[in-house]
């Protein structure tokens, strides 16, 4: 399993951990489809399963169930500002048939 963490989401999840006191637990990152072929997303801090598959990036330790695996795998999870003052997470993701990639 392959998961790219931007520099920019890669800060805001060590500051999240920090702010709620989640230093040390990984980021869980879960993905289920949607009927029209869309893929949602969740994320929150959690300790590590058995079962579960887990990726370092950027110093940020992500770890996924089996159930999320096959949808999450080649995403990138970045952090911009899509309005001005409002920035939030966004997954540039190959595996759901609404992703445009972005242009340079």
């Amino acid at each position: 399993m392959k998961i790219k963490v931007t520099e920019a989401a890669a800060g805001q999840i060590r500051a999240a951990a920090k702010q709620s006191g989640t230093e040390g637990m990984a980021l869980r990152v879960a993905a289920k489809r949607q009927q029209d072929g869309s893929i949602e997303y969740a994320m929150g801090f959690d300790d590590e399963q058995d079962t579960d598959s887990q990726v370092d990036a950027l110093g940020v330790s992500i770890v996924v169930a089996p159930t999320s695996i096959a949808l999450v795998d080649g995403m990138t999870v970045d952090f911009v500002e899509l309005q001005s003052g409002q920035s939030e997470f966004i997954f540039l993701n190959p595996n759901d048939p609404h992703y445009i990639p972005p242009t340079e």
